[in-house]
């Protein structure tokens, strides 16, 4: 088996962050291999795209530039990544856990007969030895994500099938170009030769799409709020600790289900992963769920009742004490020495 393949995938004709943060694991994944890293692009008028994906590593970019591809449309993008796939056998395949992301993986996988596993925290290159029958596997894709609810973290491996694939949500990854860029060599793909006439069976007549009203991830400050505020009345502290401090208010899942906060805040596996310069956890109890979303901010702190709550042990500085407490006495005392 060969290289490895990243979905590039397209949002009003530019690049998306997940497919750069891809890249950049990507990179990563094929040096510790020895192969190299291989863009997929199927859109509209994109001459030159390969120069900024060349920027994060990919050292060859495969295109197929037709209005066929835009916008998405699941039958001739499966057709043609999949017989792209068949032709390079690329021994990975890494996709955005994206609407698009979600609705296309799992196709190609199941035309490919290979496994595929969705929204995966880290990607690392390991071995693996059956217990069953002692067969032992070298540099397998470790597809690691949380499992049960969020209770533990499950590493999961496909030892036999090609292509190993996996799909990773926006902003789980970093997004950094490569020390070196790579040579960004244009490859077009000879996609007439895989699209049938039943695959344009479907026609797009009209897009509806709203931009979401909150937009929580590039926060550089979010003061995230849980279950343990005890209330929607109380979760207010937390909006007024984000306000003094200029920050974006956060909230974990059981938050989000009792009622206290928007889902468009929610944090963590099932809601939106964030990295900013300051995480402060309110009442927050730290499940694999949520820190899976948040555990890559530069500094944490969090304000618990609980001393051995799971977040305390990840915080750079964890605060002992009743949540509807400390709030307060937090918002006077920067209010009073901000002047």
């Amino acid at each position: 088996m060969n290289n490895i393949f990243v979905y590039i995938e397209m949002e009003n004709g530019a690049v998306a962050d997940v497919s750069l943060e891809l890249l950049t694991k990507g990179r990563e994944l094929a040096r510790t291999l020895g192969v190299k890293l291989e863009a997929v692009v199927l859109g509209e008028q994109v001459t030159g795209i390969e120069k900024e994906l060349a920027k994060y590593g990919a050292d060859t970019v495969w295109i197929a530039d037709d209005a066929t591809f835009a916008p998405f449309r699941t039958l001739p993008h499966t057709a043609v990544l999949c017989g792209l796939i068949r032709q390079e056998q690329p021994q990975i395949v890494l996709f955005g856990a994206t609407p698009v992301g979600r609705d296309f993986a799992p196709r190609v996988s199941s035309a490919l007969y290979s496994g595929l596993t969705a929204d995966c925290t880290q990607l690392v290159i390991g071995d693996h030895k059956d217990a069953k029958t002692g067969r032992e596997y070298t540099n397998l894709l470790y597809q690691i994500r949380p499992a049960f609810g969020g209770n533990i973290i499950a590493t999961i491996v496909n030892p036999d099938h090609r292509p190993q694939m996996a799909t990773v949500r926006e902003g789980v990854m970093r997004k950094e170009y490569a020390p070196e860029p790579g040579a960004g060599e244009v490859k077009p793909i000879d996609w007439k030769s895989y699209v049938k006439d039943t695959d344009l069976a479907v026609r797009i007549i009209d897009r509806q799409i709203e931009e979401r009203k909150i937009n929580i991830k590039n926060a550089s400050v979010i003061v995230a709020g849980g279950y343990g505020l005890g209330s929607k009345e109380n979760f207010r502290l937390v909006h007024e600790l984000a306000e003094v401090l200029g920050a974006e208010v956060g909230a974990s899942r059981a938050a989000v289900d009792a009622g206290f906060a928007d889902h468009c805040r929610q944090v963590g596996q099932t809601g939106v992963t964030v990295r900013p310069k300051l995480y402060i956890a309110c009442g927050i109890s730290g499940q694999i769920q949520h820190t899976a979303g948040m555990d890559q901010s530069s500094m944490v702190i969090s304000i618990n009742n609980d001393p051995d709550a799971p977040i305390c042990k990840i915080a750079d500085y964890a605060i002992t004490g009743d949540v509807n407490e400390v709030i307060p006495k937090m918002i006077k005392y920067y209010k009073q020495n901000s002047k």
